[in-house]
């Protein structure tokens, strides 16, 4: 009997042990999470509201000077020359670097701390033959050159360096080219690559989506920007965070912010081959954290790689709001040491 008692009370005391242990157990982590998620929002968007207002009327200008062909060598020259001298004009030293069938353009304005590393924004200059390209891709080209001016003279910890890339169009020659340069990567900390940010659609069924992709359909209007980045790399992904919202208080004549679709990407892209068609994916092939910004081509506008992409298709508010989001997002990254 004596024995059935003691085995009652060690039964009681393990309950009540264990009641304790769930009373006590430290259910603030959750919050704590929370909290942290939310203190770094409140970074973000109060580092997002000092950035830059972009120019629509410099952006237009710019698809207007690229209003051609840019598939020869003489069409790619003549972009060439228009893009450094614009560089140049905004107190650059871009450089040409020759690769086996094309040229790259790069520049670099220091940070201030040397340790901090480099943040590259990029895009490619160069169309499919039968194209004037302004989404595809002279409006990424222009938001790298509004970068350039709003940000060139900026003192910020991190290095700001610009690529416009040769040949991407014929298998992504230009920015494969680049990453194969090691002084390139060695104190890259992620890059932001633009392809076509300037078409907006708002009727429904406009916008599709390829098979497979890790993410609800937000709409099925296009009338949202795409961020995409390969899941190692998330903080990079993550300053485009708040990059949509405009800056508060909001004045007359701000950037109406379009929506922002953020995606990360496993496996550096292998199950989801669509993710792979532009310029990022060179960088996640060689573990460099790199987001694509887009429009997401031809599963919106009906002018990819037609001679129809010209400067009247372009949505001037979204690719405004586009160019603003991008600045946004660079301009928190240049600040941010924590990657």
């Amino acid at each position: 009997m004596k024995k059935w008692i003691w085995l009652l009370l060690v039964l009681f005391v393990a309950v009540v042990v264990m009641g304790i242990g769930v009373f006590f157990h430290p259910k603030e982590e959750t919050p704590v999470v929370a909290t942290t998620r939310v203190e770094i929002s409140q970074k973000l968007s109060k580092q997002v509201t000092i950035a830059p207002q972009v120019s629509a009327d410099r952006l237009f200008a710019h698809i207007q000077k690229l209003n051609f062909k840019r598939f020869t060598d003489v069409e790619r020259s003549r972009s060439r020359s228009y893009i450094t001298s614009e560089l140049k004009k905004l107190g650059w030293k871009p450089t040409l670097e020759k690769f086996s069938s094309g040229v790259n353009i790069f520049a670099e304005r220091q940070g201030t701390d040397n340790t901090a590393g480099a943040i590259l924004v990029a895009a490619h200059y160069d169309t499919v033959a039968i194209s004037p390209g302004a989404d595809d891709n002279a409006s990424g080209v222009a938001v790298v050159l509004e970068v350039a001016r709003l940000l060139g003279s900026r003192p910020t910890p991190r290095t700001l360096q610009l690529a416009l890339f040769d040949k991407e169009e014929e298998g992504l020659l230009g920015s494969k080219a680049f990453v194969t340069n090691v002084t390139h990567l060695a104190n890259l900390r992620g890059a932001i690559i633009m392809d076509m940010v300037g078409y907006a659609c708002y009727t429904a069924g406009c916008q599709q989506y390829p098979p497979g992709l890790p993410v609800s359909p937000p709409s099925d209007k296009g009338d949202f920007l795409a961020a995409i980045g390969d899941a190692e790399h998330l903080p990079l992904l993550n300053a485009f965070q708040n990059s949509q919202l405009p800056p508060s208080p909001i004045k007359k004549g701000d950037v109406k912010m379009p929506a922002l679709l953020k995606l990360a990407v496993p496996l550096k892209g292998w199950l989801t081959p669509d993710t792979l068609r532009s310029d990022h994916a060179p960088f996640w092939f060689q573990g460099v954290g790199a987001v694509l910004v887009t429009d997401t081509a031809n599963l919106r506008t009906p002018h990819y790689h037609q001679a129809s992409d010209t400067p009247k298709t372009i949505e001037r508010s979204f690719f405004t709001g586009s160019a603003q989001i991008v600045v946004n997002a660079t301009t928190v990254l240049l600040g941010d040491r924590t990657f």
